[in-house]
């Protein structure tokens, strides 16, 4: 038999780390964050890490993992994640996975190798070269051709991803797509119920709105600040938020100007989200607008599959 997982995902500010808190509590569990940028210590506020009080409430893992200047893959998360699993359930805990990074929950729960696309050290010295001399719209528009189903879900400013994805399609002669399709979504290696949470367009995104507003007011300038001078990797440069107002800190905007461009990413990033996930048959969606009637409708999920009843 296998250990049950649970795993709540969905958009960035659907209102993820609130009902997973509840459920939390009510099913006697253990969070696991499934959140790419949530691993780099010192990315609180852009990242938007529950509070210490929240932590304080429920065991939280894989939050704060590496320096902001080390690199950390979806490998390296699927074995830490794995591990966190096999502890939690050592001590007759539900994890419980929370987190809007596709990628990750899937190598973390699902058969997902990784060797078949190691790097290919000659392959990506090639595409940067190219990248210098041809520019990323090239290499974005190349990519559209070769495997249209990732460059579709790609934002054409993610250097770091588009040439991941050429890379893989150079070195195997297949796409990425076609590899991550091999990977069957049915052999997961755990009982994992998936849920994912959903809110009306414009409801998501005045929350978008209001939680960039939230995390300026809460120090986020001041946070990107102290991060670029002490040195970000490229991955961890990525992220939402701090690149947006790295560009005012340096006299590129303003400050409203850049705020804007951050709610503008931010939703765009949120439709990418939904578009990974809905792609997942197993994930059974629940409207997250009213707190208690949701935990209610996944509490009922989870009676019916695992035939369980929570009072």
């Amino acid at each position: 038999m296998k250990p049950r997982v649970l795993a709540i995902v969905g958009p960035t500010a659907v209102g993820k780390s609130e009902l997973t808190l509840h459920l939390a509590a009510r099913l006697d569990g253990e969070i696991i964050s499934a959140d790419s940028m949530q691993v780099y210590r010192g990315m609180d506020i852009g990242t938007a890490k529950p509070s210490t009080a929240l932590r304080s409430l429920c065991p939280h893992h894989l939050i704060d993992v590496v320096e902001p200047g080390a690199t950390f893959s979806a490998a390296d998360y699927q074995l830490l994640a794995r591990a966190a699993v096999r502890d939690i359930l050592g001590r007759g805990k539900l994890p419980i996975f929370s987190g809007g990074t596709g990628l990750y929950l899937r190598a973390a729960i699902d058969d997902y190798n990784f060797t078949a696309t190691e790097s290919n050290e000659l392959v990506r010295n090639k595409l940067q070269q190219e990248l210098r001399e041809a520019g990323l719209a090239a290499l974005y528009t190349r990519l559209w051709h070769v495997d249209a189903k990732v460059a579709m879900r790609l934002d054409p400013n993610d250097q770091r991803r588009i040439l991941r994805a050429l890379e893989v399609f150079e070195t195997t002669g297949r796409p990425l797509s076609a590899w991550e399709s091999e990977k069957d979504i049915r052999s997961s290696i755990y009982d994992a119920v998936l849920i994912g949470l959903i809110r009306p367009r414009d409801e998501l995104y005045a929350r978008i709105d209001e939680r960039v507003e939230q995390m300026i007011a809460s120090g986020l300038l001041e946070e990107t600040r102290r991060l670029y001078e002490g040195g970000l990797s490229f991955v961890a440069g990525q992220a939402l938020g701090y690149k947006e107002l790295q560009a005012y800190l340096e006299g590129q905007s303003t400050l409203e100007e850049a705020k804007e461009r951050l709610k503008r990413q931010t939703r765009r990033f949120a439709k990418r989200q939904l578009t990974w996930f809905r792609a997942d048959p197993r994930i059974q969606w629940v409207e997250a607008g009213d707190l208690r009637q949701a935990e209610g409708t996944i509490l009922e999920i989870l009676a019916k599959e695992w035939g369980m009843h929570y009072n």
